[in-house]
């Protein structure tokens, strides 16, 4: 196929039974992924988040990394999945002061996305207060959001900002709003189908939440959920309950639509990415296909290959390119 291709990614965490690193890189080579993303890993000392990996654990990693033949996608940080104000709203969301969450978790962030290898962190817009109105908080968020993709930019880094329930950036046209706000070319916006449909947002109202976030959109988030009560929207979801979460071609968030329209821009959105410093567009694999919540989600080895078919699939019926590995490349591999 002509033309740019999506590069295929997913969630190292999502498909191994218990996280190990060696399991979560089988996995991903298995599958023929060249690149993951990084969330929670177990480097034989229980399992961690990747913010709190030392020194020698990220030296372990990129070592295994080689060995496998991967590449870290992106970052999978937990940056701005916390409160913007010191409130007791009832949720267990945590809250630290914003000068020492800049100065402290987001320089970490910075420096293990360097270590790693990879140009793209992901996180979050922040948890207003629950029950609060939203637009009261809406230029906070916008501030320190601001600040982060500030820091990101010093760096070379490019902060992807992912549409999720519950944040002040819960859809697509308040994330719009957002990045157009802040106006730093080295934020972007990261598109999930699945979280707009857990909402109760229907396959047109994603689709028109997807389209305010063309601007600004930097990769893709490839998850679904069928959603018993389409149509009506949810003011606070609560996350850990959710169980009805489906591989992508059969979901309720119009996946085939929305790749269809990504197949048009796909040329636009990859120069636009590599002029940033990216290798290309990246479809990160996130199912939850066995289950998800607030600060993760699992699907198995065996998940997370039906929801790699299925997105597959999806994209063959739209016309976009994608790469598997095949024998040539472990021709290039063992230097054939």
């Amino acid at each position: 196929m002509n033309g740019p291709q999506l590069i295929l990614s997913g969630f190292g965490d999502e498909a191994a039974n218990d996280r190990t690193m060696d399991q979560q890189f089988s996995a991903m080579a298995a599958l023929g992924l060249r690149y993951m993303s990084i969330r929670f890993v177990d480097l034989g000392n229980g399992i961690k988040n990747v913010m709190t990996l030392d020194d020698a654990e990220i030296a372990t990693v990129t070592q295994k990394l080689s060995e496998y033949g991967l590449k870290i996608a992106t970052l999978g940080s937990p940056i701005g999945k916390s409160k913007l104000c010191d409130v007791d709203d009832g949720t267990k969301t945590p809250y630290k002061p914003f000068d020492a969450y800049l100065s402290e978790d987001v320089v970490r962030a910075c420096d293990l996305a360097e270590a790693l290898g990879t140009r793209l962190l992901r996180g979050f817009s922040f948890y207003h207060p629950k029950g609060s109105d939203l637009e009261q908080h809406f230029s906070q968020a916008v501030e320190q959001v601001g600040k982060i993709a500030e820091a990101c930019q010093s760096r070379g880094l490019i902060f992807g900002l992912e549409v999720e329930a519950n944040l002040v950036g819960q859809n697509g046209q308040l994330l719009a709003r957002m990045a157009a706000a802040i106006n730093n070319p080295s934020l972007v916006t990261i598109f999930d189908g699945g979280n707009l449909v857990m909402q109760g947002y229907t396959a047109d109202q994603v689709f028109e939440q997807y389209a305010a976030m063309k601007p600004s959109l930097g990769w893709l988030h490839i998850k679904d959920f069928a959603n018993p009560n389409p149509g009506q929207l949810i003011e606070h979801v609560d996350e850990d309950a959710l169980k009805q979460f489906v591989p992508p071609d059969v979901g309720d968030s119009g996946h085939l639509r929305i790749m269809q329209d990504v197949a048009q821009i796909l040329p636009e959105l990859d120069g636009r990415m590599r002029a940033l410093g990216a290798p290309g567009v990246f479809a990160d694999m996130e199912p939850h296909v066995r289950g998800g919540g607030q600060f993760g989600g699992f699907s198995g080895p065996d998940g997370m290959g039906v929801a790699l078919r299925a997105f597959c699939k999806v994209c063959d019926q739209a016309g976009v390119g994608y790469h598997l590995r095949d024998f040539e490349d472990l021709k290039i591999d063992r230097g054939y």
